[in-house]
């Protein structure tokens, strides 16, 4: 019998069809990686099943230990609240089951080479990275936190990838928007402008995003990351963390 833990991947959801249709993708994508790993998924909104439904029937099945990995980019208000209050509310009506709540996805150089990936696919060639300004455009975050996260990886991006300049932007809560980073990047010089949407799956803010690349007339505009096979790959390394923890008993359940 398998003795791994359940993975379950906690997405936020959306109205959006194209959201829940690419974390399915991506999950699908998972589970090629690592074949009979049972992976399966929870939403926090406007989707089904939700992520108490889903621990219910594991529970129900059999299952004594879960991953709860949050499908998220930076640990903002959805990683440090809200995730862990709908695991600990299920705990406490699920005394036979464990759930062990993984790290959140970024920062990660899967990530960025994710990013590049899907730059390269929108038409940026290699020899363009001197001359290329990169706007790191994410959905943005009220959490300071979360906002200096992506400032810092755009920073990292740029001392080590060799681009032009790399810029964070954000498509609510925070500034400058990807409109006025497209700008800010014309106007000091830098001869090709490429947006990179630092999100997982297509919806709002993503096409909020779109919009202010084709706005400023950037000359690139990235896909979303989607079922990238760095992000599916970075999904295992964040469990395999969170289950080795479990295995060597130095990671805390959530519990009553």
């Amino acid at each position: 019998m398998d003795t791994r833990p359940t993975l379950l991947v906690i997405a936020h959801g959306s109205r959006d069809p194209r959201h829940a249709a690419t974390v399915s993708a991506l999950c699908a994508r998972v589970r090629a990686l690592r074949p009979g790993l049972r992976v399966e998924v929870g939403y926090l909104d406007f989707n089904a099943p939700r992520v108490p439904r889903v621990l219910e029937r594991l529970s129900a099945e059999g299952t004594r230990d879960v991953v709860a990995l949050p499908l998220l980019l930076t640990r903002a208000f959805h990683a440090k609240s809200d995730i862990p209050a709908v695991l600990r509310e299920a705990a406490v009506r699920l005394p036979l089951l464990t759930i062990r709540q993984a790290d959140v996805l970024g920062p990660s150089s899967l990530l960025t080479a994710a990013l590049e990936r899907r730059l390269e696919e929108a038409g940026l060639r290699p020899g363009d990275r001197r001359s290329t300004g990169v706007v790191l455009a994410s959905a943005g975050s009220s959490d300071p936190e979360a906002s200096a996260v992506i400032a810092e990886i755009a920073r990292e991006w740029w001392r080590t990838a060799g681009w032009c300049a790399v810029r964070p932007a954000f498509a609510s809560a925070s500034l400058p928007r990807t409109a006025d980073a497209v700008r800010a990047l014309r106007a000091e010089g830098v001869r090709r402008v490429a947006v990179a949407p630092y999100v997982i799956a297509p919806g709002f803010l993503p096409d909020r995003i779109a919009a202010g690349a084709r706005e400023a007339r950037a000359d690139l505009l990235a896909p979303v990351l989607g079922p990238a096979p760095e992000l599916a790959r970075l999904l295992l390394r964040r469990y395999d963390g969170a289950a080795l923890a479990h295995a060597r008993g130095d990671l805390t359940a959530l519990s009553a």
